[in-house]
């Protein structure tokens, strides 16, 4: 006997379809799972069983053999216990229903309950794009499924459910489809809480606006992590596809909240310096995301900068240009999105007290051994640099109220919308994704601006990637003043933002 139900798998961000075929024959009694399954899959075949048992079933005494197409693909994980064990109720004649524009998703246990696995988002995704009526999800996956319009949810919790369902003997129900709920911000934190410290708060609201990556450099104590950790009460709202795109990542590394499935909220993430170039990057047998694809569409935020292995940090250099970052294993290759803001906090030295007013450097020629652990072609990566001195008795003691996150978001997104505007149907979200080959055309300056720019670029000896970032924040500064043509002042501004390289790593 022959039956065949539909599946779905998943190597990487890219889910794939699975036929799931099972024969019996005559012969010694045996449950065989080929089609390049690894372990995990193959282990299936005592949670069909047991799961069989559980049901109330008897497992056919014969020889099973079980292919699951296409055959070069490699099957990893229990994603495909639920749509074996459809097939084997089809072969036993324990339903008769037809099921072939359904797609089954699930990790039996051996009770017979149907586990949550990770990856339901892009692989429900892919079943409403192949044209599935239905899909059949475990049911604390359910809701996030039913982000996806289009095709009908159902949850399962015990396989006994499922048999009843297609005996029309109890009848599951559709999930109700996920409504977006408006989005919570933060109430913990608020730039509101940061006392002075004007220049790096204007700074950093600029970097939000267009999405620019930020270097803070000053002495401990004086709020680099303190700022950092309030820049996404600032940024912008996520667009749907952003949500989708952002989602989908979460859900395969197994981050996403099963009662707020769909990520509204920008990520912030926060690795500690002893993170490997694996964990950075992301990496594995099968290679699963790393922290820079977890904070693709929002922030990666790397605390005392220069703590981090050299080997580290270079890995990000070719990720912060493209946008991904591709991994390549004996499985296969996957390329991961990380397209985020890079905001980094540093030290000016190992005691921390370069430049320092009022308290003296002590480590002499340790200095340039520790500011040296920043290679010039990721410093060149860097948008803004920003200086953070200490803050003065009279900001700290004031008590006159500093401006509000939303008071600050509302400006940035307003300039997010002009870019919105402006890059509509180009696939770029922001001023810090523009290419070079649309620079010309967006950044047009004023002569005066374009004079200022020339005089800077040949008396700084700047590098063709360093004018094309200066030129992309002038873009935004001019955006958040509301003008349409890049003038000198933006221009200097965005020139002031590139300085700091000079006095800490040129001497």
């Amino acid at each position: 006997m022959y039956a065949k139900v539909r599946s779905l798998g998943l190597f990487g961000l890219n889910a794939f379809s699975v036929e799931v075929e099972v024969e019996t024959s005559k012969g010694t009694p045996s449950f065989d799972i080929f089609g390049l399954a690894d372990t995990v899959v193959k282990e299936g075949r005592e949670r069909i069983r047991s799961a069989m048992r559980s049901s109330g079933l008897t497992f056919p005494l014969a020889r099973v053999t079980v292919n699951l197409a296409p055959a070069d693909a490699k099957k990893s994980g229990s994603v495909h216990d639920l749509a074996i064990f459809m097939a084997m109720l089809l072969i036993s004649g324990n339903i008769d229903e037809d099921i072939s524009n359904s797609a089954f998703i699930g990790e039996l246990a051996l009770n017979g309950d149907v586990r949550p696995v990770n990856g339901v988002l892009p692989m429900v995704l892919l079943a409403r794009k192949e044209g599935f009526e239905s899909v059949f999800v475990p049911a604390e996956n359910a809701y996030e499924a039913s982000v996806v319009d289009g095709i009908t949810v159902y949850g399962v919790e015990n396989t006994k459910d499922i048999i009843k369902h297609f005996n029309r003997e109890s009848v599951l129900l559709p999930q109700n489809k996920y409504v977006i709920k408006p989005e919570e911000r933060f109430d913990s934190l608020d730039f509101a809480d940061v006392k002075g410290q004007y220049a790096a708060k204007k700074a950093l609201e600029y970097a939000a606006a267009g999405g620019h990556n930020v270097l803070m450099i000053g002495s401990p104590g004086s709020g680099k992590s303190m700022l950092a950790k309030r820049i996404p009460t600032i940024l912008p709202e996520m667009t749907f596809e952003e949500s989708i795109e952002t989602t989908n990542i979460h859900s395969i590394s197994g981050l996403v909240d099963k009662h707020s499935p769909l990520v509204t909220k920008r990520p912030f993430r926060s690795p500690h310096h002893t993170i490997s170039a694996a964990g950075l990057a992301g990496g594995g047998t099968i290679p699963r995301p790393g922290e820079i694809s977890l904070a693709h569409n929002g922030v990666l935020f790397l605390d005392e900068l220069p703590e981090f292995s050299r080997q580290t940090l270079e890995i990000l250099r070719q990720p912060l240009e493209d946008g991904k970052v591709t991994i390549s294993r004996a499985a296969g290759t996957i390329t991961y999105p990380c397209s985020f803001m890079l905001i980094a906090a540093m030290n000016p030295c190992p005691c921390g007290y370069y430049g320092h007013p009022t308290r003296e450097c002590i480590c002499g020629s340790k200095r340039e051994t520790y500011i040296s652990k920043i290679s010039g072609p990721l410093l060149d990566r860097f948008d803004i640099h920003i200086e953070v001195p200490p803050v003065e008795f009279e900001h700290i003691n004031s008590s006159e109220k500093e401006e509000s996150s939303a008071k600050i978001r509302e400006r940035v997104q307003a300039a997010r919308e002009i870019q919105n505007k402006r890059f509509r149907g180009t696939g770029i979200t922001c001023n810090a994704d523009m290419t070079a080959d649309i620079l010309p055309e967006v950044c047009k300056m004023t002569e005066k601006a374009t004079e200022m720019l020339k005089n800077v670029f040949e008396k700084m000896g700047l590098s063709a990637r360093a004018y094309d970032r200066i030129l992309k924040v002038a873009r935004t500064i001019a955006d958040m003043d509301g003008s349409e043509i890049i003038d000198k002042p933006h221009v200097a501004q965005a020139v002031q933002f590139r300085s700091l390289d000079r006095k800490y790593w040129n001497g």
